[in-house]
C-alpha cells in the first residue's frame, strides 16, 4: 500500500498546472464526450506508466540499496524545482481531433507524457519499489485521473478560483519536504 499512495500522492501533486491539465481543458472545451475524454486519459496513462514502471524496475538492479533513498529523495527535490516552471502546451493536436474524442486523447495524452515530470516519478518510484511494479503502476494512473478529472468536467471554473503559481510554489514545497524526509529517514 505504500507504492501505490506514494505513486498516486507524487503524480497528483506533480500533474498540478501540467501540460496535460492544459490538454485536459482544451479537450473538455473541444468534445462533449466527457466520459471518452477521460477513457482517452486512462489508457493513455496505464500505457504510458506501464512502460515507465517497467524500465524503473529494470534500473534498480543497477542502484545500490543504500543508495535508493538519496537517488529517490534527491529526484522527489529535481521535480519539486522543476514544477516551478511552467508548462506550455506546444503540441499540434488539432489533426488528432478529426479522430474522435477518446482517440484523440489517447493519443495527445500518450505523447504529452512522455519526458514529463510525472513519467520520470514513475520510472523513480518504481525503482524504489521494484517488487510492488503494479501498485506503482495504479497509484501513478489515479493520481493522473485525480488531477485532470476534474479539469475535464470544471476546468474553466476552476482556473478562476486557484492560482496556477501558487498551485506549482505548494506542489514544489511538499515534493522537496517529500524529498528531505525521504533523505533522512533512510
Amino acid at each position: 500500500m505504500d507504492a501505490l499512495f506514494s505513486s498516486f500522492s507524487a503524480v497528483a501533486i506533480a500533474e498540478i498546472g501540467d501540460k496535460t491539465q492544459l490538454l485536459s481543458l482544451f479537450l473538455a472545451a473541444r468534445f462533449r464526450a466527457k466520459g471518452a475524454i477521460i477513457a482517452g486519459i486512462l489508457v493513455a496513462t496505464l500505457l504510458n506508466h506501464a512502460a515507465s514502471a517497467w524500465l524503473g524496475v529494470w534500473l534498480a538492479q543497477f542502484i545500490a540499496p543504500a543508495i535508493g533513498p538519496w537517488l529517490l529523495g534527491g529526484s522527489f527535490i529535481v521535480v519539486g524545482l522543476w514544477l516551478l516552471i511552467p508548462d506550455k502546451d506546444d503540441s499540434d493536436e488539432t489533426r488528432l481531433l478529426k479522430y474522435g474524442a477518446f482517440a484523440a486523447s489517447c493519443i495527445l495524452f500518450f505523447l504529452a507524457e512522455i519526458g514529463d515530470k510525472t513519467q520520470i516519478a514513475t520510472v523513480i518510484l518504481a525503482a524504489t519499489f521494484d517488487d510492488a511494479v503494479w501498485m506503482v503502476i495504479w497509484g501513478t494512473t489515479l493520481g493522473m485521473l485525480a488531477a485532470n478529472v476534474p479539469v475535464v468536467y470544471a476546468g474553466s471554473w476552476l482556473l478562476q478560483k486557484v492560482s496556477l503559481d501558487w498551485a506549482r510554489r505548494i506542489a514544489c514545497a511538499v515534493f522537496i519536504l517529500l524529498g528531505l524526509f525521504t533523505i533522512f529517514s533512510a
